[in-house]
C-alpha cells in the first residue's frame, strides 16, 4: 500500500518532520487526558508549542493529527524490527531478540500505542485502512523471523498465531500496565513471555539459550 500523505504548505521536509513530531508528542498528551474528540486543535497547537495558525500549515483538520500519531507508532515499530532482524540468522536467539526490541519498544511507547488503540476509529476508512495494514505488515514481519528462527518446526498456521501472540503480548503491557507493573518489570516481563513461549515448543530449543 502506497504511504498516505498529509498535505502541508511548508516545503522544508525537515522542518515538517519536526513540527508534526512536536505536534505528536503534544497530542498524545491530550488524547489520553481528554480523548480524540474533546481535544481542540488549538489545545494541540498550544501543546505542540506554537500557534494554531501554523498549526494548519503542517495539517488540514485535527484528524490528520491522529492519523499522523498512529502512523509515527508503526514507523518506529518498522524501523526498530528492521534493526532487529537478521534475515541471514537462522536460530532462536534470532527470535528472541527480535521480541526483546520489539516489547522494549511497547514499554517506551505506552502512551500512543494506548491512544492509537482507544481513538483509530475515530479515523476516516481510508486511513482506517491505511493502518490496519501497517499492523499487519509487522505481523508479517513477526512471521517471518518465527520462520527463519525455527525452521521447519511450525505449520503455517502455527506461525500466524505465534506471530500475532507475540504482536499482543508486547501492547498488553500499556494495556495491562495498571495491573501488569505492580508485578513486572518490563524485562521481567520480557523474560516470562519468552520463557512461556518457548516452553510451548520443542524442549530442545529452549534449552540452547539457557
Amino acid at each position: 500500500m502506497a504511504k498516505r500523505q498529509v498535505p502541508s504548505t511548508i516545503k522544508d521536509e525537515a522542518l515538517v518532520s519536526k513540527r508534526r513530531n512536536q505536534m505528536i508528542k503534544g497530542a498524545v498528551t491530550l488524547f489520553m487526558e481528554k480523548g480524540f474528540h474533546k481535544t481542540t486543535t488549538r489545545e494541540i497547537a498550544k501543546a505542540s508549542g506554537f500557534s494554531i495558525g501554523t498549526l494548519y500549515e503542517y495539517i488540514r483538520k485535527k484528524e490528520d493529527v491522529l492519523f499522523l500519531v498512529c502512523d509515527s507508532i508503526y514507523q518506529r515499530v518498522k524501523e526498530r524490527m528492521e534493526e532487529s532482524i537478521n534475515p541471514n540468522q537462522t536460530s532462536a536467539n534470532s527470535l528472541v531478540h527480535a521480541i526483546r526490541s520489539y516489547f522494549q519498544l511497547m514499554d517506551e511507547m505506552q502512551d500512543e500505542v494506548l491512544v492509537m488503540y482507544q481513538e483509530v476509529k475515530s479515523l476516516s476508512r481510508d486511513a482506517q485502512d491505511y493502518v490496519l495494514q501497517k499492523e499487519r505488515d509487522m505481523v508479517a514481519m513477526l512471521e517471518q523471523v518465527i520462520v527463519n528462527s525455527l525452521p521447519g518446526q511450525l505449520t503455517e498456521e502455527e506461525v500466524k498465531l505465534m506471530a500475532n501472540n507475540i504482536f499482543v503480548q508486547g501492547q498488553m503491557w500499556g494495556f495491562r500496565r495498571w495491573i501488569l507493573q505492580r508485578t513486572f518489570t518490563i524485562d521481567t516481563y520480557t523474560d516470562t513471555q519468552i520463557h512461556l513461549l518457548l516452553k510451548g515448543l520443542d524442549r530442545e530449543v529452549e534449552s540452547t539459550l539457557q
